[in-house]
């Protein structure tokens, strides 16, 4: 399979999972790639969020492992993050969201039987 076939099949499972997210949820990049069957790679879930459009994705619903948004601490894109985690009733320690509290923990049958098609 081509290279450019397969990064575009990664951002597509990554992208399909992350409009799966509910709303008062959130996912840790290492979960993404786990899920969409790239364990260890957690950086390139984040390089596919980065690069890719995910205007109309719950970007946002994305932390680091320890529950941290990994955005610049001030930044724009940190406070916008952070208000709309608050706003889906998220609470978070400073920029620290409780991952026993709140991460996603999805039906893996329903994941794999959507991953198939």
């Amino acid at each position: 399979m081509p290279r450019d076939s397969n990064k575009a099949d990664h951002s597509h499972k990554v992208l399909t999972l992350l409009a799966l997210v509910p709303p008062g949820q959130v996912v840790s990049y290492g979960q993404l790639a786990d899920l969409a069957g790239l364990p260890g790679r957690a950086r390139l879930v984040g390089r596919i969020l980065r690069t890719q459009d995910t205007s109309m994705l719950p970007w946002h619903r994305v932390v680091a492992a320890n529950g941290h948004i990994s955005l610049p601490r001030g930044s724009d894109g940190w406070h916008e993050q952070r208000q709309r985690l608050l706003a889906e009733g998220i609470l978070l320690n400073g920029d620290r969201v409780a991952m026993a509290q709140y991460r996603w923990r999805p039906d893996l049958a329903a994941i794999l039987m959507l991953m198939d098609q």
